[in-house]
Parts: C-alpha cells; sequence; structure tokens
C-alpha cells in the first residue's frame, strides 16, 4: 500500500501530465484544471481505500475527462462554450497510452506564464499546475493567506480563458517575453524544494528534481541561451551540496559546518562546465552571476578558504544588473566577510525599511550572524530569536532557536 506521502508524491509528479494530455485535448486550460484537481481529489479519497491502480496517468486522465464533459454540459458551461468555439468535446484519442507518454509540462510552463498575467499570476498557477503545489503550500510561499491565494489562482484562469490562450508554445516573437518569468518560476519552485516554506521537512526534492527536469527540458529547447544555463548550473550546484545541509535528525547544517567531502561531485562538475562556457559565450545576466556565485563555494575546500572577494564582487555585479532586497542581504555577508561584521551590518540598515524584506526573517537572521560575528552575543541572541518567530519553516525555527541558545550560552561564559 502506497503511504500517504508516496501518493502524494505521486499525484503532484503526475498533476502536469494528466493535465498537459486533457488541456491539449480540449483546449480550455480553465475547464481542464477544475477537472484535473477534481480527478485529484477522487484519487486521493479511492486510492489509499482501493490501491493505487496500475496505471495511474490512465486513471486520472479518464476521470478527469468524465469530470470536463460534466461541466461543459452543464448550463453555464455550456454558455461558455458558445462564447468560444474552440472549445469543444473531442474524442479521446486511439492511442491512449501515446497521449499519456507525451510530455507537455513546458508548453503548460509557457501557458502559465503568459503575458495577460501578472508576475505573482504567473508563479501561483505555475506553482499549482506545473510544480503541482497544493493552493495552501503557495500561500505559505507567498505568505498571504490560503483564501487570498485561491482567489489569486481562480483569477489568473479566468485571465487566461478571457484572453483566449491556447494550449501551445509560444511563437519566436512571443517567446523572449515569457522566457524569463518561465526562469523564475523554475527558480522559485526549485527554492521552494530546497527550503519548505512551512512543514517539518526542510527539504522537499520532489519539487527539487521537478524544477531541475523543466529546467533541463527548456536547456534542451534553448541550448544556446545563457540565463538557461545559468539558471541550471546554479540548481546543480545548489543540489549537489544537499546530502550535508540536513543532519541525521532532519534539522538544518549551515554552509560554514557542511562535510563537503559528501558533496555529489559529478553534479558540480557539470556545473562547472555549464556555467564556465555560458559566461564565455552569451550575454551576462543574473542567473549566470548567482550560479558563479555559487561555483566559488562549491569549489572551496572549506568554509575558511572561500574567495569572499570573489563573492563580494559578484554580488556587486548582480545588484548592478538585478537590484534585489535578497542580493544586498547576501552581499552585506561577503562584505562582513571581507571588511568585517560592522561594515556588513552598516549596509543591513539600508534594508530595515524595505517593505520587500522587512518581514523576511532572514534579514534578522543574517544580522544575528553578523552580530555574532561582531562578539555582541545579547544583540545575536535577541536577532536570532526574531528571526525564529518570523519563519514559518519548522526545521529553520529550531535552527534559529538552537542559535540563540548558544549565543545565551556564551554570554554566560563570557560573564562568567
Amino acid at each position: 500500500m502506497t503511504s500517504d506521502a508516496g501518493l502524494e508524491d505521486l499525484l503532484r509528479q503526475l498533476t502536469p501530465q494528466v493535465l498537459g494530455s486533457l488541456a491539449r485535448r480540449y483546449g480550455s486550460f480553465d475547464l481542464c484544471e477544475d477537472a484535473v484537481q477534481e480527478a485529484l481529489l477522487a484519487a486521493a479519497t479511492q486510492w489509499p481505500v482501493e490501491g493505487v491502480p496500475d496505471n495511474p496517468r490512465g486513471w486520472l486522465l479518464t476521470v478527469a475527462g468524465r469530470r470536463f464533459t460534466d461541466q461543459i454540459r452543464s448550463e453555464s458551461a455550456r454558455r461558455r462554450r458558445e462564447e468560444s468555439a474552440d472549445v469543444a468535446l473531442v474524442a479521446p484519442a486511439a492511442d491512449e497510452e501515446q497521449v499519456l507518454d507525451r510530455d507537455d509540462s513546458l508548453t503548460l510552463l509557457f501557458l502559465c506564464c503568459h503575458p495577460a498575467l501578472t508576475a505573482p499570476s504567473q508563479i501561483a498557477l505555475t506553482l499549482r499546475s506545473v510544480g503541482g503545489l497544493t493552493t495552501a503550500e503557495i500561500a505559505g510561499a507567498f505568505l498571504v493567506p490560503e483564501a487570498t491565494m485561491a482567489q489569486r489562482i481562480s483569477r489568473a484562469k479566468k485571465t487566461l480563458h478571457d484572453a483566449g490562450a491556447r494550449f501551445a508554445m509560444p511563437s519566436a516573437d512571443e517567446q523572449p517575453q515569457r522566457l524569463a518569468a518561465v526562469l523564475h518560476v523554475l527558480y522559485l519552485i526549485f527554492n521552494e524544494g530546497y527550503t519548505a516554506t512551512t512543514g517539518a521537512e526542510l527539504v522537499r526534492t520532489d519539487l527539487t528534481a521537478e524544477a531541475m527536469r523543466l529546467t533541463r527540458e527548456l536547456r534542451r529547447l534553448l541550448p544556446e541561451d545563457g540565463e538557461v544555463a545559468g539558471l541550471l548550473a546554479l540548481q546543480m550546484f545548489t543540489e549537489a551540496r544537499r546530502p550535508a545541509r540536513v543532519a541525521a535528525d532532519g534539522s538544518l547544517v549551515p554552509l560554514a559546518e557542511q562535510d563537503r567531502s559528501t558533496w555529489d561531485g559529478a553534479l558540480i562538475e557539470q556545473g562547472v562546465a555549464l556555467i564556465s562556457k555560458a559566461l564565455t559565450t552569451t550575454e551576462l545576466g543574473p542567473y549566470q552571476l548567482q550560479a558563479a556565485i555559487a561555483a566559488v563555494h562549491t569549489e572551496a575546500q572549506d568554509d575558511a578558504s572561500t574567495d569572499w572577494a570573489q563573492v563580494l564582487g559578484l554580488y556587486a555585479l548582480l545588484e548592478s544588473i538585478a537590484p534585489n532586497p535578497m542580493v544586498t542581504l547576501n552581499r552585506a555577508v561577503a562584505l562582513a566577510m571581507v571588511r568585517g561584521p560592522q561594515a556588513g551590518l552598516k549596509l543591513l540598515e539600508s534594508l530595515d525599511a524595505d517593505e520587500r524584506v522587512a518581514r523576511h526573517h532572514r534579514l534578522p537572521a543574517v544580522r544575528a550572524h553578523l552580530l555574532e560575528m561582531d562578539g555582541d552575543m545579547e544583540a545575536a541572541r535577541s536577532s536570532y530569536l526574531a528571526a525564529a518567530r518570523r519563519t514559518t519553516s519548522l526545521q529553520e525555527k529550531r535552527y534559529l532557536e538552537m542559535k540563540a541558545a548558544r549565543m545565551s550560552d556564551a554570554r554566560g561564559t563570557m560573564g562568567g
């Protein structure tokens, strides 16, 4: 019998495949997405009792197809069909297995990044339809109520319908417009997997693996694009460190304390080859710079031997071409490593009034780290606790509280 976690993983993996097949067949994304969600709910209810069918994709596609037909035949759906001639019932393909074996995830990804949608809607819809996240998980990633996110996704689907969006890859003229959003979405899906915003687990390998799979597919489609290569290299470097990032008890192990002998050397080599070629043959972009920074970290024998001056220079360049408070936050750490903690703390002051990061747990967490470097254990303890209160990740919360406790111990030792 499949475990609850195993069933969730299976359904998340199948979601974009089934939705892609259904949307390709019927052409109405909004109705197809609703039908697939109903089929997933049916599977989550029936499979634990009856067992997973021999062909789970076929089961989901059949049930979703029936739900879609029911919607089309309802009075409200009939009115929508009359308004949109391209929504029509189509007989199932003769070779059902061929339909199921075709992976439409990339087409689905570009559809979710349609220019008619706002950037937040593009990201939310892709996380739901391609990444397989639940509405609650996406809401956690955006730090908004679940009801708010449900409304956002619903509006996004309606916008696609009203815009007449078709289930097909964009034309050559449209492709560059959507690529930046696609890359950003893949970046966020990977990050959500690498540091889950909610739940007891720090890492969700299903999401990191899916993000890398889609990025590899995008790389196959656009082999000469430097930013696609940069994002894939960044994912490779990050994924290579994963075995050392989680302790046996599931707790977080920071980069400085990781056993680097457990890093995936083959994946690092692939990433180095990929980013080295991109940096010398394509126009420089933010994902390439982030990959270059990750490469500096992964090539160092230990934290002490990291070329922090190079990291600082790369962050300064990244900030100049893609200003972002999180980039400034990371530059503050590099600045502290090169010029001392006070320099980093001074840079952090510029972020206190920035609404994009002022309430994020990483700001007090970085401040705590720099205060600890500076020897101010009491202030560091206070900032670690502030960060722990803000994070929604259980493992990050435990780590930050542990650091706060260590500051108390260190203060007591100094006082004694």
